[in-house]
């Protein structure tokens, strides 16, 4: 019987094209992500209306809190108005103050000539004090319908506001949907707002190479644009806990700095990890 001492060609080849196409242990995996601003904003109006204003164009840049988009409220100006005049009505008010005050003092006269002299009846006495209590009662209650006018007019105030839409953070527009004398509904898609000064590398990695992360980890990002040849500084944002069902995937975001606005969101990003040698 012929016996082989040593492996057939066909298993030397075989031995040889696995070395080949298997990793390294240990080596350097690359993974590629798409860099996204961390706030990407859709914004909508609170309240249906017509569009009156415009302020802001396509590429400006705005502020937070500045006005983007205002609806028609002529109607609701007009109830404001009408409200503060309420508020501001005093009239009644000061005259039962000045009537309170004469009758405590009417009441602390008739009181000593009722304990001193008696040339004051009782019943006379105790008709001032109703009154009294009587003043004191309306004053008290005006002083109560003073606040709920106060709410109303804050109450006004805020219908008001709510028909401008401003910008919740600063940054760029990069859509309006809409324009003058058209209707805007809450819901709608409106004014597209993007804060580029901060933006992260959104990738997918491997559950091995998952574990070699932490939240707020270091990281190096190259970016694929002429305009960044130097790897960037990064740190881990985000770690999903759960893998990807389909795939087996981790997601991961890693957090990059954009002050001088350098980094454009869209371009291609990678990272590199090296697995531990077991």
């Amino acid at each position: 019987m012929k016996t082989f001492s040593t492996p057939s060609r066909l298993t030397r080849h075989c031995l040889a094209l696995f070395v080949v196409l298997s990793p390294a242990l240990g080596s350097a995996q690359t993974f590629v992500g798409v860099i996204y601003p961390t706030r990407d904003l859709t914004l909508s109006v609170s309240v249906s209306g017509v569009v009156s204003r415009v302020p802001v164009k396509i590429g400006q840049r705005v502020r937070a809190g500045q006005p983007l988009l205002e609806l028609e409220s002529d109607l609701q100006a007009i109830e404001l108005r009408r409200r503060r005049t309420i508020l501001e009505d005093l009239s009644e008010q000061t005259s039962i103050e000045e009537r309170h005050r004469i009758l405590d003092r009417l009441f602390r006269d008739a009181s000593k000539l009722y304990e001193q002299t008696g040339s004051i009846s009782r019943e006379e006495l105790m008709k001032l004090q109703m009154e009294l209590v009587s003043v004191a009662g309306r004053r008290d209650q005006l002083q109560l319908e003073k606040k709920r006018e106060q709410h109303e007019v804050d109450l006004a105030q805020q219908e008001k506001q709510m028909r401008v839409l401003v910008a919740p953070v600063s940054g760029v527009v990069t859509s309006i949907q809409v324009d003058t004398g058209e209707w805007a509904t809450p819901g709608q898609p409106i004014v597209r707002l993007v804060d580029e000064s901060t933006v992260e590398l959104r990738t997918n990695l491997s559950q091995a190479a998952a574990r070699l992360l932490n939240r707020g980890d270091a990281i190096e990002v190259m970016l694929d644009d002429p305009g960044q040849p130097k790897p960037l500084q990064g740190r881990v944002g985000f770690l999903s806990p759960v893998a990807d069902a389909a795939s087996g995937l981790v997601e991961v975001r890693i957090t990059l700095p954009n002050g001088e606005r350098r980094i454009r969101p869209g371009v291609k990003g990678r990272i590199q990890l090296t697995p531990a040698s077991s």
